[in-house]
């Protein structure tokens, strides 16, 4: 009885009007076999040469290598929110971005206040141990 009031007003089950098929018209890119393709071909690139250097001692500096390890996986987070996610700056009218803007600046103070805590919390809260003063 439904589906024939729904198709008496043009629209069927699933609110489909006239037949055609949902066009999404929030701008979100739509999922293809090639598209998911290139992000998991860019994902692997992306995790084998951070494991490379590491793994081959290829830059001997921790702290460089660390940093260079963090760039790439930086540039792997936004290869996944582009090609798995379909995250654009038009997509959703663009409160995907303002979501995701919004998100690290918190995730950004939340480190950063972390950091100062544990780092400040080790200076001032641990004992010096002079050995020279032990009996």
């Amino acid at each position: 009885m439904s589906a024939e009031l729904n198709s008496l007003h043009g629209a069927n089950v699933h609110g489909q009007a006239h037949g055609h098929a949902h066009e999404d018209d929030h701008g979100a890119g739509h999922a293809s076999f090639s598209g998911y393709m290139k992000g998991f071909i860019l994902s692997v690139i992306l995790t084998a040469i951070p494991f490379w250097l590491v793994m081959g001692g290829v830059i001997e500096d921790a702290q460089t290598t660390a940093v260079v390890i963090m760039a790439f996986a930086a540039v792997q987070i936004v290869v996944h929110m582009v090609y798995f996610l379909h995250m654009n700056l038009s997509s959703e009218g663009g409160w995907n971005m303002l979501s995701l803007t919004f998100t690290v600046i918190i995730v950004a103070i939340t480190l950063a206040g972390s950091m100062w805590v544990m780092y400040h919390l080790n200076t001032n809260m641990m004992p010096v141990h002079d050995m020279s003063q032990l009996p």
